[in-house]
């Protein structure tokens, strides 16, 4: 089978969403929304090999000390690897006060029984229930119509407040995703979402959240920034709801679909370190939370040493984080080309340290995540003058003068295509040695 001549046979366009008057356009994010990290769920259930006990606690110290205060644990009913992370952390001590751990469950009794088992004895927590909503689940996978879906979640929202009341030393957040929000009609989404929360009562002191998931990334950015606006609108108790997001990356776009959803109204991010993840992955916190940082924004998380956290993500998931990985990749802060070469280098003299960053091609300082300079300029047949002298300057100290500057790089560039490799700074040292610095025979 071949992609067919008219896909629009086969495939529609996600429905628009009528907003005359759309506020989120004309915003920006101000400060940082409240992140949520799924990476040890929804992350966890996508991997190859699921984590084990051991590397689901030092990935979830991890995340506690790059700065999350809402962390997903794990399903908890769903394996008793799973039930056992959740009493380790809470019979070990492990969870920060001011952290928050993150359950899980469907929509079903025997479930959402064993999930307060589970967390029997956590000083706080958020149980999370989510039922699909959207019509190829209700009808294909469920067989449901729109009122028995609506009784489902408002039945099982009332046991988890029931179970809950018999715990009284926890404090409890309740959360209710709509799953497959992003397919859903919005009228059947808020009244499911509306019937929730008239059954949890919430209040601006004891708040419920509501996450709004894009299980299924399918439409631009833009329609989904209305649908959390048109949303964000007309839900019940606004004042006592915590509006939640959570993208998966189907259609490539989940960065920005979570940056406009934060500007049409939602207070929460829910996402993996580098976009792990079912399918093509959740959103990518690391770069929201970099992209605030490049615009002025502190996120909230520390990031100073990015690459002992790619470091550490590789080891807990057996995923690698792509060298051209925005921010956190090995190669973005690296320039091959000449021309960028020369205007990085010199960026690089004309900033100033108390000056507003304003380095070409460099959105953010790389000090700032523990990169250094030295990585950033690197040669190869494709390298110019500047870049070549901003590596022998940078490492060995070397100035080497503008006109022997150019004979150089036509000496280094034909070593360069003769290899077809790059040339590291000492490689590039020994050239010049060789060519210039040789001392005079007797």
């Amino acid at each position: 089978m071949t992609m067919i001549a008219a896909p629009a046979q086969k495939y529609r366009a996600a429905p628009t969403v009528a907003i005359a008057d759309r506020t989120w356009p004309g915003k920006t994010i101000e400060a940082p929304p409240i992140w949520m990290s799924t990476d040890l769920r929804d992350g966890n259930q996508a991997l190859f090999e699921p984590m084990d006990q051991a590397t689901k606690l030092k990935l979830f110290k991890t995340l506690v000390a790059v700065g999350f205060k809402e962390i997903e644990v794990a399903f908890p009913a769903a394996s008793q690897t799973d039930f056992d992370f959740v009493r380790q952390l809470i019979d070990e001590g492990h969870i920060p006060p001011d952290v928050t751990i993150e359950v899980i469950t469907q929509a079903r009794e025997d479930l959402i029984r064993r999930t307060f088992e589970a967390l029997r004895g956590a000083p706080k927590a958020i149980v999370h229930l989510y039922n699909a909503t959207a019509p190829a689940w209700r009808d294909v996978v469920f067989g449901m119509t729109q009122d028995q879906v609506k009784d489902l979640a408002v039945r099982h929202a009332a046991l988890i407040a029931e179970l809950a009341a018999q715990q009284p030393d926890t404090a409890w957040t309740f959360q209710y995703s709509p799953e497959t929000f992003s397919t859903t009609e919005l009228d059947f989404a808020l009244d499911v979402c509306n019937a929730v929360i008239e059954t949890w009562q919430p209040t601006p002191n004891r708040p419920v959240i509501i996450n709004l998931p894009a299980t299924v990334e399918a439409s631009t950015p833009n329609v989904y920034a209305d649908q959390i606006e048109w949303m964000h609108r007309r839900l019940a108790h606004r004042d006592a709801v915590i509006l939640s997001v959570h993208p998966h990356n189907d259609r490539g776009t989940a960065v920005a679909a979570a940056e406009l959803a934060v500007m049409a109204g939602a207070q929460r991010v829910e996402g993996c370190l580098f976009g792990n993840g079912e399918r093509t992955g959740n959103v990518d916190i690391v770069t929201l939370a970099m992209n605030l940082y490049s615009q002025g924004v502190h996120p909230g998380l520390d990031f100073s040493d990015m690459s002992g956290v790619a470091r550490m993500v590789e080891q807990c998931t057996s995923l690698p984080v792509h060298p051209r990985h925005p921010y956190a990749g090995d190669l973005v802060f690296t320039a091959f080309s000449g021309s960028h070469q020369d205007a990085i280098r010199k960026g690089m003299a004309a900033q100033q340290a108390d000056a507003v960053w304003s380095v070409p091609y460099l959105p953010i300082d790389p000090r700032d995540i523990g990169c250094s300079y030295e990585a950033i300029v690197r040669v190869n047949s494709q390298s110019g003058k500047g870049g070549i002298a901003y590596v022998l300057e940078s490492t060995y100290g070397w100035h080497i003068p503008r006109e022997v500057q150019i004979e150089f790089s036509q000496i280094v560039q034909k070593v360069a295509d003769a290899t077809g490799q790059e040339l590291s700074a000492p490689v590039l040292a020994d050239l010049y040695k060789t060519h210039y610095m040789q001392e005079a025979q007797p």
